[in-house]
């Protein structure tokens, strides 16, 4: 009776180690016939506006790969995941989407600050880390498996400079820059830079901080200096404040900013006060290429008529880039693929024309430059970068 027992015992402790194992087996089966692909970025907070058409272009992107049977036979999985625009809530995101979703990449974060925080994470674990979105610097600097397809602000802002100078006669500039924001900080330090030697005078310097709602002093101070513009280096809800405080105290320069002023919250918050209000961007729907003009046309038909936007097309050409660099490569293995992302030249994306330069910063042409007229972004000008 006792042998019995024990042989019924081990006969219940194999069969559970088969399922255990064919369980194993069959996950992972399952991640071998996906490519999995991790989204990061807020759903929810107050830079959504940024993280959700990050994910929509994403989306879209996955989808019509998997509809032309994907990459090397297999299926693009998106991973999602809500930083919430948070610092260590990134990390943590970072972290559980490489050790429990075993993701072969990650894109975004869309801000500088979040991806600065999770690429030593993704460069450790030995994982693609490419950002749609973060445009100031040390960013790339952190290892060879950190990349980023958006327009950067050290090419960006100096085109601008010489159409401003050249084009719109501007000369005197006052620069208001958000000292709690890392975007903020480094992209007024680029147009100091990019200014130099172009004709340009910095007639005054104001700090405020993300979450500020007076500016009134910062207002008479740039009023008393007579610039021609005001360059804003923060996002769009102080950027519309800002501007509010500018008209009330009879000030009519226009505004001048990077992809943070780009969101339709500048308008809705601001109204009038916006108007002229001109932002540099590596993408617009205007004057489109065949490849843009399909991706605008697909985009408007699934989502009502509406527009997209730089976010959109940034994730979307993310997931195109790292479809591209496995083809190519003929592995989804990070370590083999990223060298291959790394090679890309005169890639026809939907934001632009992408080369992958040797230190793994993108450099896209042209630049849109869009303006708030009528209570919305058109574009005013397609500004050509140097693409060397």
């Amino acid at each position: 009776m006792a042998m019995k027992k024990s042989w019924t015992v081990l006969a219940a402790a194999l069969l559970a180690t088969a399922l255990l194992a064919g369980g194993c087996t069959a996950k992972k089966g399952a991640e071998d016939s996906t490519i999995r692909i991790g989204f990061m970025g807020a759903l929810t907070g107050d830079i959504a506006m940024f993280g959700k058409p990050t994910l929509e272009g994403m989306r879209m992107a996955a989808s019509e790969l998997n509809g032309a049977g994907g990459v090397d036979g297999k299926r693009i999985e998106i991973i999602e995941a809500d930083n919430r625009g948070d610092k260590q809530e990134g990390a943590s995101v970072a972290q559980k989407l490489i050790s429990r979703d075993h993701v072969v990449a990650i894109v975004g974060d869309p801000t500088t600050g979040i991806t600065k925080v999770v690429a030593p994470i993704a460069q450790r674990a030995d994982v693609v880390l490419l950002s749609a979105g973060a445009t100031g610097p040390g960013v790339v600097e952190t290892g060879d498996y950190i990349f980023r397809d958006t327009l950067l602000d050290s090419v960006a802002i100096p085109a601008c400079i010489d159409y401003f100078v050249k084009d719109l006669g501007y000369h005197r500039v006052a620069i208001v820059t958000s000292d709690n924001n890392d975007y903020s900080v480094g992209l007024s330090q680029t147009f100091r830079q990019a200014a130099k030697g172009k004709g340009i005078t910095i007639v005054d310097e104001e700090k405020i901080k993300d979450g500020d709602k007076d500016f009134s002093a910062q207002i008479t101070n740039i009023r008393a200096a007579n610039p021609d513009v005001i360059f804003f280096s923060g996002y769009y809800t102080e950027g519309a404040l800002l501007m509010k405080e500018a008209r009330k105290q009879g000030l009519e320069v226009k505004m001048f900013g990077g992809d943070g002023l780009f969101s339709p919250k500048l308008i809705e918050l601001g109204g009038d006060a916006v108007e002229g209000t001109m932002v540099a961007l590596g993408f617009s729907p205007e004057q489109a290429s065949p490849v843009t003009a399909r991706f605008v046309a697909a985009y408007r038909k699934s989502h009502n008529g509406a527009e997209p936007g730089l976010f959109d097309a940034q994730g979307y050409d993310a997931v195109m880039l790292l479809a591209d660099a496995m083809k190519r490569a003929k592995s989804t293995d990070p370590k083999v693929f990223k060298d291959a992302l790394a090679k890309t030249k005169n890639f026809e994306g939907v934001s632009g024309t992408i080369t992958i330069r040797p230190n793994r910063e993108p450099i896209k042409s042209p630049l849109a430059l869009l303006e708030v007229k009528g209570g919305k972004y058109v574009l005013k000008a397609k500004v050509p970068v140097k693409m060397d």
